[in-house]
C-alpha cells in the first residue's frame, strides 16, 4: 500500500514539473493567440498517439506467437491460462488513450521459459471479445504497441 502511495505521488510530482519548463509562460501566451478555427481543427489531446504513450503499431503477424494465441483466446472469450486475466486495467499512468474507468482490461501473454506471468501483456478496451482497440506491452506496461488488425 505504502509503495502504491509512493509511487502516485512520484508520478503526480513528475506531472507538476513537466509542465514547469522554462518557456512554459511563452507558450502560453502563445498558445492562448490561436484562432478559434485553428482550435477546432486540432484534435483533442487525449485522442493523438503522442498524447496517450503509444508511439508505435504493430500487426497480428509481426507479434508473438504467444500474443497471436492470446488474441485468438480474447475473441473466443477463454478460457484463459490465468486467473488474473481479464481484470480491469485502471490505466492510471494514461499511457493509452483516456476512457472510463472499466473500458481496459489487461491479460497475460505467456513468456516461454518463465516461471510466473512474465512481463508481456494485451491490453484491449472496449466489449470484451471485442480486439479493435488492443495495445501489447513486452516491458509490464511501460511502454505499448497498438495492434493493428
Amino acid at each position: 500500500m505504502k509503495r502504491a502511495w509512493a509511487f502516485s505521488c512520484i508520478v503526480a510530482i513528475s506531472a507538476i514539473l513537466g509542465g514547469c519548463g522554462k518557456n512554459g509562460s511563452q507558450n502560453a501566451a502563445q498558445d492562448s493567440g490561436a484562432s478559434a478555427s485553428q482550435a477546432q481543427l486540432a484534435p483533442a489531446a487525449s485522442e493523438t498517439p503522442a498524447a496517450s504513450g503509444v508511439q508505435a503499431t504493430v500487426t497480428t503477424a509481426q507479434l508473438p506467437a504467444e500474443a497471436a494465441e492470446t488474441l485468438r483466446l480474447i475473441k473466443a472469450g477463454g478460457p484463459f491460462p490465468f486467473s488474473e486475466d481479464g481484470v480491469l486495467f485502471r490505466n492510471s499512468a494514461a499511457l493509452l488513450p483516456q476512457h472510463p474507468r472499466g473500458y481496459y482490461h489487461a491479460y497475460t501473454v505467456r513468456t516461454p521459459g518463465s516461471a510466473d506471468r512474465g512481463q508481456r501483456r494485451i491490453v484491449c478496451g472496449g466489449p470484451r471479445r471485442q480486439t479493435g482497440n488492443c495495445y501489447y506491452t513486452d516491458d509490464y506496461y511501460a511502454s505499448f504497441k497498438r495492434i493493428a488488425e
